[in-house]
């Protein structure tokens, strides 16, 4: 089936172009953008009012499958990329058994081949099983066809390794994507560290126990002149680590995830396991600095971290809860209310938050409406207003704080390598 795209506002900030005009999808493609396109034999989609856009590239998802399916699979997680507005999703390792080798990804690539509603790149393992003992064979990964390497969940502690995997990427092209962690400066904590955790009597999680990791692998980037990619950076001083060592010359990135710019630790008040992740939620004065690092281009793009987890694991003691929210469905709404809505950022360089700049990071398909690329196309309502509903919910899991919550921004139509997967928001 061709579509044609009728009156919206297309915005592709790759190709400098925001201007109300039709687009044409022909045999899976971009075949035109133009004003009063004319076309026979396509559907027409009346997008008058809507925003056009290259869909959303999400570089850090938590799948589970294979071997946590009681927590998501790769269809209920792609069904809730698609209701976000995601079109390509970056899976990461910690599966069981984890994506180590070239055997155990080609399990994940069947599933996906029959299952995916979009796309699903693969994250390989740094180190086998996760372990952070001994290097995977990366030649193999890249091979098997991985995007990036990753052992996150668990930060590479040790250091020779981490700074071989540095250099072995490097040769083969390959980002690394860092949990940046010190788990002697968490030391089991729970939430972040502070007056609330005090008063709460739960074990606190130091800004340190990132930054100080921060710190360490920028080193071993610019020893190793190698793309290191920081996941879910939360605090004020990583921040200024990262801005100083990008003036520099150091070949970084980083991401926030949307939890980390709209919630402070005051949301772990209520004691709700789904208050509960890893890194913690912060300080009022390190989610205002996470914010300006978006707008000032510190920070690179914005990824979910989405994390599913079964309710007997998150409907627990505070202590006892397991780390992690869903966050695929939710993720634009709440960045287009508190960065764009708010004045902070422009539409535009949200979308090249979401979209555009983590296709580049990870030298990934997408990102742009170019003619002749595949459409990976989204359709959004940016004056729809809608309360996240649980019943609604096309994750496995509802774990997430935003429950009730009332959203703006709403993802009407998706468009998968010209496949027209979400229709009025129902997928």
């Amino acid at each position: 089936m061709n579509y044609l795209i009728k009156n919206a506002r297309v915005m592709d900030p790759k190709n400098n172009l925001d201007e109300v005009c039709d687009l044409l999808i022909e045999n899976g493609k971009i075949a035109q953008i133009a004003k009063n396109i004319k076309a026979a034999g396509v559907q027409i989609i009346d997008a008058t009012n809507l925003v056009c856009a290259p869909g959303f590239i999400d570089t850090h998802a938590h799948l589970r499958e294979p071997g946590f399916e009681g927590k998501e699979t790769i269809l209920s997680g792609t069904q809730s990329a698609a209701k976000g507005g995601f079109t390509t999703v970056c899976m990461m390792p910690n599966t069981n058994p984890a994506m180590d080798s070239a055997q155990h990804i080609e399990i994940a690539k069947k599933i996906i081949e029959t299952d995916a509603l979009v796309n699903v790149k693969i994250i390989g393992a740094i180190t086998k099983a996760r372990e952070g003992k001994e290097l995977t064979d990366f030649e193999e990964l890249k091979k098997a066809g991985v995007c990036a390497l990753s052992d996150d969940g668990s930060p590479v502690e040790n250091s020779e390794i981490m700074k071989t995997a540095l250099e072995q990427a490097h040769r083969l092209g390959l980002p690394i994507t860092s949990h940046a962690e010190d788990l002697k400066l968490t030391n089991k904590g729970v939430m972040n560290e502070g007056f609330i955790s005090s008063k709460l009597g739960l074990t606190g999680i130091s800004n340190a126990s990132e930054y100080e990791a921060v710190r360490k692998e920028i080193e071993f980037a610019k020893q190793t002149k190698t793309a290191l990619h920081f996941s879910h950076i939360s605090t004020k001083e990583s921040v200024e680590l990262i801005r100083k060592a990008k003036k520099d010359g150091v070949k970084i990135t980083a991401e926030a995830t949307p939890h980390h710019f709209t919630l402070t630790e005051e949301a772990c008040e209520s004691f709700s396991g789904n208050a509960k992740m890893n890194p913690p939620l912060r300080s009022a004065r390190d989610v205002e600095a996470i914010k300006q690092a978006l707008k000032d281009g510190t920070l690179d793009n914005i990824a979910t971290d989405h994390a599913p987890h079964a309710p007997h694991e998150k409907d627990v003691e505070f202590d006892l809860a397991l780390f992690g929210i869903i966050g695929l469905e939710t993720a634009f709404p709440l960045a287009y209310q508190t960065l764009v809505e708010s004045g902070l950022i422009s539409l535009k360089k949200l979308i090249e938050l979401m979209s555009c700049n983590p296709a580049k990071i990870f030298n990934i398909e997408g990102g742009s409406l170019s003619l002749g690329a595949k459409a990976d196309i989204v359709l959004i309502d940016l004056s729809k207003k809608w309360v996240y509903s649980q019943d609604e919910i096309l994750s496995s899991s509802r774990n997430t704080p935003y429950i009730g919550c009332k959203m703006k921004g709403f993802v009407k139509h998706l468009f998968v390598g010209g496949k027209h997967i979400l229709k009025d928001g129902l997928v």
